[in-house]
């Protein structure tokens, strides 16, 4: 068990997703938002590992907690594995939720139903005194025709697991967090957490 684990994020919809998963593995959960004067960490490498390493580290060395960061995206078959590590302003640096899914529809609407296959990635980084550990989770589905239902956030009214007939945002958290790429990653990082 980990006394102190930095959350290395902001985003409400990740908190919330997280949180619950690390019940019983971690005493204190802190997100950046209850830290001030922390120096924001851009999103600058080629893969998600190097995102989500470089994010880790360095909060790791400015506060000296125990740090998770992860960096995840959507890869989509037919745009050759866009919109991938750029996923969060696939539209602009600033792109809401709304405007990334509306430019990756439009990419796609010539794009038969038969090909529109893609994946859901998540790779955390677990910063800790004298390494730094990567998870990852993937989970594989198809891109919807158009956004549907209201949970979640980023691309979840697009993306359909496979073995489901509705997108992340109609099945909702309940099986959302059962299923991701995140909670996949998170698995993996909740069995190493259980052996230090």
């Amino acid at each position: 068990m980990i006394d102190n684990l930095l959350l290395a994020t902001r985003n409400r919809g990740k908190i919330e997703e997280i949180a619950p998963f690390l019940n019983g593995i971690v005493k204190d959960l802190i997100s950046l938002a209850q830290i001030d004067g922390l120096v924001d960490i851009e999103e600058t490498g080629k893969t998600y590992e190097e995102n989500a390493i470089r994010k880790a580290e360095s909060l790791f060395k400015q506060t000296g907690i125990v740090t998770l960061a992860d960096d995840s995206g959507l890869e989509v078959d037919a745009l050759d594995g866009q919109p991938g590590v750029f996923s969060a302003r696939f539209a602009g640096k600033d792109a809401a939720d709304a405007e990334n899914n509306e430019k990756l529809l439009n990419l796609m609407r010539h794009v038969p139903v038969s090909d529109r296959g893609g994946r859901f990635r998540c790779v955390m980084a677990l910063a800790m005194t004298e390494e730094t550990r990567t998870f990852e989770g993937v989970v594989e589905g198809e891109i919807a025709l158009s956004p549907v239902g209201i949970h979640g956030f980023g691309y979840d009214p697009l993306f359909i697991p496979h073995g489901y007939d509705k997108t992340f945002a109609e099945l909702g958290n309940d099986i959302k967090s059962r299923i991701s790429h995140r909670i996949r990653a998170l698995e993996k990082v909740g069995r190493f957490i259980k052996t230090i």
